[in-house]
């Protein structure tokens, strides 16, 4: 482990539409309720300061959606879309993980359940999941909105982020966000 603490932020895409039954489920868009939680989730990111140095993003369009309107950003991350994550299990989510460069100190990665709910519990870990009587742990838990976003610190290099190395500062739920503050 190093001593330089990392940031991971874990975001699954927003509300999307299944209005054109024509549709594939990649080339799915969001609907308007997911449209709203995504501009929110950006205002709250914003306020918050946290701007990822580097986004991995799934190459479905609700993803990168998504993405789009999280902005407009104060600085433009590396933007890496990866067809890899898309619809991706928690192991694989991991893999891409470890290819991050060391130099990176924020990670934001857009993606879809259940891998990126797995994911998320991998990284509180077993133990910690337990016996945490913390409010967020315990949401965490339950389910992983769309549009929901875990924050994570990371205290050791990419390459080797495994099970209980993440450290949940905050799990943030757009339907939430509208009715209080941040903090």
């Amino acid at each position: 482990m190093t001593g330089k603490m990392r940031q991971l932020l874990l975001l699954r895409h927003a509300k999307s539409s299944w209005d054109n039954p024509r549709l594939s489920d990649h080339d799915r868009p969001l609907n308007a309720r997911g449209r709203t939680a995504s501009a929110l989730m950006g205002r709250t990111i914003r306020e918050l300061g946290l701007i990822p140095d580097m986004v991995l993003l799934s190459t479905a369009l609700r993803a990168q959606e998504t993405y789009l309107l999280l902005g407009p950003w104060p600085e433009h991350p590396l933007l890496e879309i990866r067809g890899e994550l898309y619809l991706a299990g928690n192991q694989r989510l991991l893999d891409e993980l470890h290819r991050v460069p060391e130099t990176v100190r924020s990670v934001m990665l857009i993606a879809h359940n259940p891998g990126l709910h797995e994911l998320a519990m991998r990284l509180v870990g077993e133990d910690v999941m337990v016996s945490s009587g913390t409010s967020h742990i315990k949401r965490l838990a339950q389910n992983y909105p769309t549009a929901a976003l875990a924050e994570f610190n990371i205290p050791g290099p990419w390459r080797k982020l495994n099970d209980g190395d993440g450290r949940l500062a905050r799990f943030l739920v757009p339907r939430e966000l509208a009715t209080s503050s941040v903090g």
